[in-house]
């Protein structure tokens, strides 16, 4: 099964190659306003996939307070917020919550908490048998990581250090209740790629899909996976 994953799009609408099953992380258009959720509809629309999959993030507020989607959920693709769905067997959960940080835009704060307890509570809804899982949160210390600037607001790589801002919840509650296939996110716009790996009998696969770099340029490729 051919699985191409993006997130953060903020507006920008790349042009893809098409295969079964297309996620989207969240933070869908540029300036949150309720035609361009239309625009999001139409452009996913035209996209060739057997399913398409897609949730929220913290720029997405008309997601949260209305009902934005021409098609919200048809046989091709449906809108997840603490809820699933299937394909081909595979069982897919949808996630849009992220904490809170200092300093954060008042205007980019949709599904967000301001405590790990808050997102815990949130994240107990994902059932144990989830085979993909999407969040628009990166787990902690998984392809979470962010420029730590200096006093005078500027970083020096010889100098400053990086923090990991994922959620300390949501990473507990994969190691200790769920045994997935995938684990698909966004957010972190720096945390772009993937990673995977084998710990004894179990696997797993992290992807931040973040098409945006740090400075809202859509210069990442969709990230194409194989299951």
């Amino acid at each position: 099964m051919i699985v191409d994953c993006i997130s953060d799009l903020h507006g920008y609408y790349p042009e893809l190659q098409g295969g079964d099953l297309l996620i989207v992380a969240g933070d869908l258009t540029a300036r949150d306003q309720p035609w361009e959720y239309i625009e999001f509809g139409r452009w996913l629309n035209q996209q060739n996939y057997r399913k398409k999959i897609v949730t929220s993030g913290n720029h997405d507020n008309t997601a949260q307070n209305a009902e934005p989607f021409i098609n919200p959920e048809t046989d091709e693709w449906v809108y997840l917020c603490d809820s699933g769905t299937e394909f081909e067997g595979l069982k897919i959960w949808g996630s849009p919550w992220t904490k809170t940080f200092p300093n954060m835009n008042p205007n980019c704060k949709a599904f967000t908490v301001d405590t790990e307890e808050e997102l815990a509570s949130k994240f107990s809804l994902i059932p144990q048998d989830t085979n993909i899982l999407i969040t628009h949160s990166p787990v902690y210390e998984v392809l979470d990581k962010v420029k730590r600037y200096n006093s005078r607001g500027t970083w020096d790589p010889k100098k400053d250090s990086y923090e990991h801002v994922g959620s300390k919840a949501l990473q507990k509650h994969i190691d200790w209740d769920l045994y997935l296939q995938l684990h698909v996110c966004g957010h972190v716009h720096e945390g772009y790629g993937e990673v995977k790996g084998q710990t004894g009998i179990f696997s797993y696969h992290y992807v931040n899909c973040s098409i945006m770099n740090e400075i809202y340029e859509p210069i990442n490729k969709p990230i194409r996976i194989e299951i």
